[in-house]
């Protein structure tokens, strides 16, 4: 919370590039079936809360925008091409996935339902595994060194001595 006891939210793109500071209630999340946000996210949906009553800042870096049609930009970070934004007339929204704590933005709707792919309403009935659960998984992962971000703000990054 602010000073105000206003609720306040952080976030940014994987390598720390760009970051935003998002200050007051966020409006409703949702996801979007749309082939352009499918698209935009190269995923099987978009998954965004709108900012528009809130106050929101970028603290590092700027994002750049692709117009993806003649009434919508899309935000992403140059350095690592995080999608970040989804900016229309009526105003900005941010990629839930890119808040520092996603798990307390719940989508309520989804739009655009008519380009839902086939299968994803079943995707939670696929057998699921822990991923340190497996041999090769774990084995492979015992010698990654991640590059990404923390889910919190830093005064500087990248680390000193290391490069994106």
């Amino acid at each position: 919370m602010s000073l105000d006891n206003r609720p306040v939210y952080s976030g940014g793109c994987q390598c720390g590039a760009v970051r935003f500071r998002v200050e007051g209630a966020l409006g409703h999340a949702s996801v979007c079936h749309c082939r352009m946000c499918q698209k935009a996210f190269g995923a099987f949906y978009a998954p965004l809360v709108s900012v528009r009553d809130a106050k929101l800042e970028w603290t590092r870096g700027e994002r750049q925008t692709f117009q993806s049609s003649n009434l919508v930009q899309r935000g992403f970070c140059a350095e690592c091409g995080t999608p970040l934004t989804y900016e229309a007339p009526d105003g900005v929204a941010l990629a839930i996935g890119a808040f520092d704590s996603p798990a307390e933005i719940a989508p309520v709707i989804q739009w655009g339902i008519e380009g839902k792919l086939p299968y994803v309403d079943a995707i939670h009935t696929l057998p699921g595994k822990d991923t340190m659960g497996d041999e090769e998984a774990a084995a492979f992962l015992a010698q990654l060194v991640s590059y990404q971000h923390p889910d919190h703000d830093t005064d500087t990054w990248p680390p000193e001595g290391r490069t994106q």
